[in-house]
C-alpha cells in the first residue's frame, strides 16, 4: 500500500533517536500520519517544520498501518516569517488547530486549500483577518459552520452586528441590542464591511475561538493551543491600535 501527495506539516513528534511520527494535511487524503526515519537528524531537521509545504510518499504492508513517510521539501512559510513571532504564532496556531479538528484520514480538499492561501497570506498585510477567516472554513469542515448572512431573528441582513452563541446565526443591531450581554460580537470585516484592524481581529479571535472551544477541544477537556491563546491576547492588548503599524509588519517592510 503506498502514495504520494503534496502535504502541509502540522507536526512532528520524535521517535526513538532519530526518527519522528509526522501528521500531514494531504491534498487528497486530508490528516495522515506517518513514520519519517531520520526526520531528527541535522540534515532532515527543516524539513519537518510545522507549517512546510512537502512533497511526500507514504508506504505500509496494510492500509491501517502506521507507514513510513519520506518528504522533500518545497516551501518553508516558518523560515520567512522567523522575525515576525506574532505570525509564526499564527502558523502554529493553524497547524495545532487543524491536527486536532480534522478527522485522519479523511479527504477536505477545501482545508486543504485554505490552509495553503494562509499559509501565503502570512506574508501579508491582513494575516490576522485571514487566521479568522480560515478558523471559520475549519468550523464548516468539520460541520459546526456559522450562519453570518443573514439575521436569525428578522431583522436587516445589512445591520449584522451579533451572533448568537447558542445557533452560530448572525443578529441584526436593532433586534440584538436588547441581548447584547448575551450575544458575540460580530467585526465588521466577517459581516462584508469594514476593512479589519486590531479592533476587529480580537473580535474575530473572540468569536471563532468561542465555538472551536465548544466544538472541537472542550469535548476532549482541552484548551485552544498555547500559539492561538498568544495570538488572541496580543490583539485584545493592542485592540486600539493599528494592527499593521503596531503588532507586526510584513516581512521585508519593518
Amino acid at each position: 500500500m503506498e502514495w504520494r501527495d503534496e502535504g502541509i506539516v502540522l507536526s512532528a513528534r520524535p521517535h526513538g533517536e532519530d526518527a519522528a511520527v509526522v501528521q500531514l494535511l494531504t491534498r487528497a487524503r486530508g490528516r495522515h500520519a506517518g513514520l519519517a526515519r531520520g526526520a531528527q537528524s541535522k540534515r532532515q531537521r527543516g524539513t519537518f517544520q510545522p507549517g512546510n509545504r512537502v512533497d511526500a510518499a507514504w508506504r505500509a504492508r496494510l492500509p491501517d498501518h502506521l507507514g513510513n513517510l519520506t518528504c522533500e521539501p518545497l516551501t518553508s512559510p516558518a523560515a520567512r516569517l522567523f522575525d515576525h513571532p506574532a505570525r509564526l504564532d499564527a502558523l502554529s496556531a493553524a497547524m495545532g488547530i487543524a491536527e486536532h479538528a480534522l478527522p485522519e484520514r479523511t479527504a477536505h480538499p477545501a482545508a486543504f486549500e485554505g490552509t495553503g492561501a494562509l499559509l501565503d497570506a502570512l506574508d501579508g498585510d491582513h494575516w490576522a483577518e485571514s487566521l479568522v477567516h480560515w478558523e471559520l472554513l475549519l468550523l464548516r469542515e468539520v460541520g459546526f459552520g456559522l450562519d453570518l448572512t443573514q439575521c436569525a431573528g428578522g431583522g436587516p441582513n445589512d445591520q449584522l452586528a451579533y451572533v448568537s452563541p447558542r445557533t452560530g446565526r448572525a443578529v441584526s443591531l436593532s433586534k440584538g441590542e436588547p441581548y447584547r450581554d448575551k450575544l458575540l460580537s460580530l467585526p465588521g470585516f466577517l459581516a462584508g464591511y469594514g476593512g479589519g484592524g486590531a479592533h476587529e481581529v480580537a473580535l474575530g479571535l473572540k468569536l471563532t475561538g468561542y465555538f472551536l472551544r465548544r466544538h472541537v477541544f472542550h469535548p476532549e477537556d482541552r484548551d485552544l493551543p498555547a500559539a492561538r491563546l498568544r495570538v488572541a491576547e496580543r490583539f485584545e492588548r493592542d485592540a486600539g491600535a493599528d494592527a499593521g503599524a503596531t503588532l507586526d509588519p510584513a516581512p521585508g517592510t519593518g
